[in-house]
C-alpha cells in the first residue's frame, strides 16, 4: 500500500517563503528541518514532510486554476483556527476567508483560509464528529 510522504512546493523566493511559512508550521507542530537559499523543509513526526523549491518559472500561483487547490489541516478546536489564522496574519499572510462556520460542508464546520505571497493557499478548519446519543 502506497502512502503520502511529501508535498513540494515551487515559490518565486526560496528564503521569503520559508521566512513566511515557518511561523504558521511551527504553529501546526512542525519543526523546519532544513533552510538554505535553494531549498528547505519541515518535519512533524510521522506527517509528511512539506518542502519548498524555487520556481522555474516567474509568477504566481493563481487559485482555482489547474493544479494546487489548497491544503486543510483540521485541528481540535474554533479556538485553534482562529490562533492559527492570527499566526498567519502575523506572518505576512493574506486571508481569503476569516474564520467562520460552514454549514454547507456540515452543522460544525468552522474555517479559514489564508494564502502566501505565493498564492498558495491553506485552510486551518475544525469539523469534530457528531455527538450521538444511545437509546
Amino acid at each position: 500500500m502506497a502512502t503520502f510522504d511529501h508535498l513540494g512546493l515551487s515559490v518565486a523566493d526560496v528564503p521569503r517563503a520559508s521566512d513566511q511559512l515557518d511561523p504558521v508550521l511551527t504553529a501546526l507542530g512542525y519543526t523546519r528541518a532544513y533552510n538554505a537559499p535553494d531549498h528547505a523543509y519541515w518535519r512533524q513526526s510521522d506527517e509528511p514532510e512539506i518542502l519548498l523549491y524555487p520556481a522555474r518559472e516567474e509568477g504566481q500561483h493563481v487559485h482555482g486554476r489547474v493544479g494546487w487547490q489548497h491544503m486543510a489541516f483540521a485541528v481540535g478546536s474554533r479556538e485553534e483556527v482562529d490562533r492559527l489564522h492570527r499566526v498567519a496574519m502575523d506572518a505576512g499572510w493574506t486571508a481569503v476567508r476569516e474564520p467562520k462556520e460552514y454549514p454547507r460542508f456540515t452543522e460544525r464546520y468552522y474555517a479559514s483560509f489564508v494564502e502566501d505571497d505565493n498564492g498558495i493557499r491553506f485552510e486551518f478548519m475544525h469539523n469534530p464528529p457528531r455527538h450521538t446519543t444511545n437509546g
